[in-house]
């Protein structure tokens, strides 16, 4: 059809700039910063930071603190009161609420037009220019468009300005060329009731002709599963014959992988990870034989790296531009960008795994670890085992967590999982030994604290029914597509949460 070749000229366009951005990282970062402290030289921020006096990336370390939610609250606050010139040059119309699920704290955070366009939608644009260049001749655009969001509620609490999830936010910003693929309808997509809105995306979407998906794995699946009940079919392609994308983000995709082709089994459906969040869009995956990132250095975002083993929050003392950091180092990443948010700790781990280009894997959370007994366990090792497990006993899980338990008689104790299966594919006693294999090989602190069960005894294991994670989320007021449950917490606050509510 003449209207995809149109778009596919309109979005291959984009392939130089991708090109510059992946072979001269180091000059578009020093560009995004310098046009950053520019832009927002007569802001509050700027003029209290005194951007005027700033020339270099030296300059910018030694006068801007390190910042988080906390320390930009007071800004972020007068911004939503309509006060112009906070931040960010002139007003900002959108908040988003983050996605965060540890406590009852909302983190609200500001989404200028600037960063919509630069950031948000210039990653999208790119992601999908990179999927063209790797798929010659495409035909995605005359195809609809299934967009998971997140709970959209939208409230107005200014003249023209919303807080909601980026992914209302997005919704309603969206230009009229991307709006008239997306399915479903906006009323739909802004329903801020998950449950009723899974049934009502699912009917809409059954008869319209996709061919890309997006969103969060975890109920992206729930979706799929709801759709192939209602329609009575066996896979996805019976439903969208035409479906050859799913583009995911958000949380890890490996334990949901097999799940997925299984349901779509087709050699003609193709994966695409990115790194996307609230906060901004960072990285996606441009190689077909690889599910490495390629860092996004020139999208209105100032990276800088602090490395885990000397984190200490806003009193962390090596930050490091990208110009410095190492391979497989893990680094607690920091942001500055065009919605004013100024060297802020996002709250993410990761490792670069080339510098040439700048591509990574994502690891973890700065607050999601256990490290009780000096075991230094991150998400990434968690998962890592959790999906091998799975893959070798044919088991699927819909969700879990992970938390330390301490033996009342001892100086020890160990990990407790919270296991909600969807498919048990072995005994539940080869697939805790399996799991406590698996993460010998693949973090060796832990395998030495295990030894002889002197630091670190077996893991505990509870099995929870299907739902639980669900309605956790639920009765925390974080259900939806952009809500997850945390992965490891150094604490038992959540699955004391979980025993409590299923009555373990």
């Amino acid at each position: 059809m003449a209207i995809d070749a149109i778009f596919s000229w309109y979005i291959e366009k984009r392939i130089h700039r991708i090109a510059n951005y992946t072979k001269n990282p180091l000059f578009c970062q020093e560009d995004v910063l310098s046009t950053l402290i520019t832009k927002a030289g007569n802001t509050s921020f700027g003029k209290h930071h005194k951007f005027d006096n700033i020339t270099s990336y030296e300059d910018f370390s030694t006068s801007v603190p390190i910042q988080d939610y906390t320390t930009l609250k007071p800004f972020i606050e007068r911004s939503i009161a309509g006060e112009l010139d906070v931040l960010w040059p002139g007003k900002t119309d959108s908040f988003a609420k983050s996605s965060g699920t540890t406590g009852d704290r909302v983190k609200i955070l500001p989404i200028t037009n600037d960063a919509l366009h630069e950031n948000h939608f210039a990653g999208g644009k790119d992601l999908l220019a990179n999927y063209y260049l790797n798929h010659p001749s495409r035909k995605l655009y005359s195809k609809k468009h299934l967009v998971i969001g997140g709970s959209a509620d939208l409230t107005q609490k200014n003249a023209n300005g919303f807080i909601g999830d980026l992914s209302a936010i997005i919704v309603k910003n969206l230009p009229w060329w991307t709006e008239y693929r997306r399915t479903p309808s906006v009323e739909i997509a802004l329903n801020p009731d998950w449950e009723s809105k899974l049934q009502e995306m699912a009917k809409a979407s059954i008869p319209e002709n996709i061919g890309i998906i997006t969103g969060v794995p975890s109920w992206t699946l729930l979706l799929i599963k709801r759709v192939l009940e209602l329609s009575g079919k066996k896979d996805l392609h019976d439903v969208w014959p035409n479906l050859e994308l799913y583009m995911h983000g958000g949380m890890n995709f490996a334990p949901y992988e097999k799940e997925f082709k299984k349901l779509i089994p087709s050699k003609n459906m193709n994966y695409v990870d990115s790194y996307n969040s609230s906060e901004g869009f960072f990285g996606m995956q441009d190689q077909l034989d690889s599910k490495e990132l390629l860092l996004m250095t020139d999208s209105a975002v100032f990276y800088e790296f602090i490395p885990m083993d000397s984190f200490d929050g806003l009193n962390s003392k090596i930050i490091i531009p990208l110009s410095q950091v190492e391979l497989n180092t893990e680094y607690a990443l920091v942001l500055s960008t065009s919605s004013g948010l100024w060297r802020y700790i996002i709250g993410d781990t990761l490792h670069f795994v080339s510098a040439s280009p700048y591509r990574f894997l994502i690891s973890g959370r700065t607050t999601h670890f256990i490290n009780c007994f000096g075991e230094k366990m991150i998400v990434q090792h968690a998962e890592s085992a959790l999906t091998e497990v799975c893959h070798q006993l044919n088991a699927q899980i819909n969700d879990f967590t992970v938390a330390p338990y301490f033996n009342e008689t001892g100086a020890n104790g160990g990990h407790e999982w919270f296991i909600e299966f969807d498919r048990e594919g072995a005994s539940r006693n080869v697939f805790e030994e399996e799991i406590d294999k698996a993460l010998k090989k693949y973090n060796s602190d832990y395998e030495a604290k295990r030894y002889r069960n002197m630091n670190i005894s077996f893991p505990k294991f509870r099995y929870l029914p299907k739902g639980s994670f669900e309605n956790w989320l639920k009765i925390k007021g974080k259900l939806g597509g952009q809500h997850k449950v945390p992965r490891l917490m150094n604490d038992r606050s959540i699955v004391e949460e979980l025993i409590l509510m299923n009555k373990l």
